[in-house]
């Protein structure tokens, strides 16, 4: 098992789609890596070479913000957003969808479940 960015990679999936277990890194991305360090998409992660894995890691720790940083900046985005009171910090700060969904129904993932109104009938 390869452990790239401090996540284990799974060693028996390719290595196109392992890569996308990193936070930061979707499938578009784990293409553009592979394509930089020369490493065939098809391959397993248990039959990389060490010497692939190392490229692999420094081509993410140069060129991508992934894991802990990455949570880190998102997390202090939403917080300055939350602390300037516009909108969008108003509605993280509420749990509500900020992008324009409507609310009247659906929105139910960023609400939660549903809490029963006394009355409402």
């Amino acid at each position: 098992m390869a452990r790239i960015a401090g996540v284990n990679i799974p060693s028996g999936k390719r290595v196109e789609v392992a890569l996308t277990y990193i936070y930061g890194i979707g499938l578009s991305s784990s293409r553009k890596i592979l394509d930089g360090v020369k490493v065939s998409r098809d391959t397993r992660v248990k039959d990389l070479t060490d010497d692939e894995v190392n490229r692999i890691r420094t081509v993410i720790n140069s060129d991508y913000n992934v894991e802990g940083d990455l949570r880190r900046e998102v997390s202090m985005n939403i917080k300055r957003l939350t602390d300037l009171g516009c909108y969008r910090g108003l509605r993280h700060r509420r749990g509500l969808p900020l992008r324009g969904q409507r609310t009247k129904t659906n929105a139910r993932t960023r609400k939660g479940p549903r809490r029963a109104v006394a009355g409402k009938k």
